[in-house]
């Protein structure tokens, strides 16, 4: 029942879609990426950033085009329609707490709590940063999305040889179908695995691929595809 509601709702809201304004919080490559892709797909981009007037920010923005501006985290967010949390995933629960009021607010979140030891990478947290961010945000809608695709195939996403699926996971159908859209506009393949507390799971992938990347294991890339 929950997945014909949420194909029922990417349904309503591909054929209504419209540009968002959307606060990319986090300046780096995932923040970056995401942010320059939205921005050519009509939306209006805001960064929030520690320092929005230094010449890097003012470099992304100038790349970012299509009205792109930057101010401070918590001012970045206060108009924006969906919220993006590129930033350190061990500081997303302090970061969403930290930003204000997100009642209503779409968040998507596209983090992986990355705990570096000798031995390799871990999962940092014992949940998942999802449901840590659902919970310092209890009135937005949270919907996990982009934490197992590199930032170079956001903005290439042909290179990787064929179509990408990007899990979702998110307790509204109608927030994840909002997400699907945006994420169909960027020639990428939504599915849909379910609530927040999947987020765990869809970490998990992220926490394999990079725990081999940074070790003496065997590196590797993977990409979903949906069955047909």
């Amino acid at each position: 029942m929950r997945s014909i509601t949420f194909l029922l709702c990417l349904l309503l809201v591909s054929q209504a879609v419209t540009a968002d304004v959307i606060a990319v919080v986090g300046t780096g490559r995932v923040g970056g990426a995401l942010g320059t892709e939205f921005a050519a797909q009509g939306h209006t981009v805001v960064y929030g950033s520690r320092n929005p007037t230094t010449e890097a920010v003012r470099e992304l923005v100038a790349r970012t085009g299509n009205g792109a501006t930057a101010k401070f985290q918590a001012q970045a967010v206060e108009g924006a329609d969906i919220v993006v949390l590129a930033v350190p995933g061990m500081l997303a629960g302090d970061i969403t707490r930290n930003l204000g009021d997100l009642s209503g607010k779409i968040i998507i979140d596209p983090t992986n709590p990355l705990n570096f030891t000798a031995e390799g990478v871990s999962h940092g947290v014992p949940t998942s940063n999802g449901e840590i961010i659902q919970a310092a945000a209890p009135d937005a809608f949270v919907v996990k999305a982009f934490n197992v695709l590199s930032w170079e195939y956001m903005i290439d996403p042909e290179s990787s040889g064929g179509p990408i699926s990007i899990p979702l996971a998110g307790n509204d159908d109608g927030a994840k179908a909002r997400v699907a859209a945006i994420v169909k506009s960027l020639d990428l393949h939504p599915i849909d695995l379910g609530p927040i507390d999947h987020s765990r799971w869809i970490e998990g992938m992220a926490i394999l691929l990079i725990h081999n990347n940074f070790t003496p294991l065997p590196a590797f890339n993977f990409h979903l595809r949906e069955l047909q």
